[in-house]
């Protein structure tokens, strides 16, 4: 585990690492303000009609500002991780290249797999957020709580993207799946950080390419 996240920090900052970043950066940002300016009306009305049946009235005030943010930011976050899935493959066979040059590229990550299985953690995402919702406004259990959900968005497709490019047997990727809820985790950890933010998405598809190519 040290060792898959010393190689992955030092990858991120490498040039061609922060190219792909901010070019990715650049798109998803376009896209989630157009995503959230054709549906603003839409979510403020669902935030209010959903925080009408929580009984706390502080909590309905304070958490309609802290549920639009959150939700956008979580717009951008998913649209983030798709666009980086989407245009990662060439960076992850250079760096695989690199780092393990023995280990042959298997195959190719399917497009409407890689989308389908990011819209699928979208929504298990915003179902678990909009039941335990209350649970945020807890002390830290809540800073805990939320990074576990934020690691819910990338673990299943990153896990797809990285594996499909290198391995081909089923059993190998239930194996290498151990573990990956922590990787994600950390890399959903930089969401706190402002700036570091972005580069959430690809330090998480780094983590996952070391974690699966690492004493293969």
């Amino acid at each position: 585990m040290n060792q898959t996240i010393t190689k992955s920090f030092k990858d991120l900052f490498s040039a061609t690492v922060l190219a792909f970043m901010a070019k990715t950066t650049l798109i998803s940002l376009v896209v989630t303000t157009i995503a959230i300016w054709l549906v603003n009306d839409i979510l403020t009305g669902f935030i209010k009609g959903y925080l009408s049946w929580i009984p706390w009235e502080w909590l309905q005030t304070s958490g309609a500002a802290v549920a639009t943010v959150a939700i956008a930011y979580t717009i951008f976050i998913l649209i983030h991780a798709v666009v980086t899935s989407l245009m990662i493959e060439p960076l992850l066979i250079k760096l695989a290249k690199k780092e393990y040059p023995d280990i042959p590229v298997a195959g190719t990550a399917d497009i409407s797999t890689s989308i389908l299985l990011s819209l699928k953690a979208g929504m298990v995402f915003l179902l678990l957020f909009l039941f335990t919702f209350p649970i945020m406004f807890i002390p830290l259990i809540g800073a805990v709580w939320m990074l576990w959900l934020w690691s819910i968005l990338i673990k299943e497709p990153t896990l797809y993207d990285v594996s499909s490019l290198f391995i081909k047997e089923k059993t190998k990727i239930k194996e290498k799946k151990k573990g990956t809820t922590v990787l994600a985790m950390i890399a959903s950890g930089l969401n706190y950080i402002p700036v570091l933010n972005i580069f959430s998405p690809v330090f998480a598809q780094i983590l996952f390419l070391h974690h699966v190519l690492d004493k293969r």
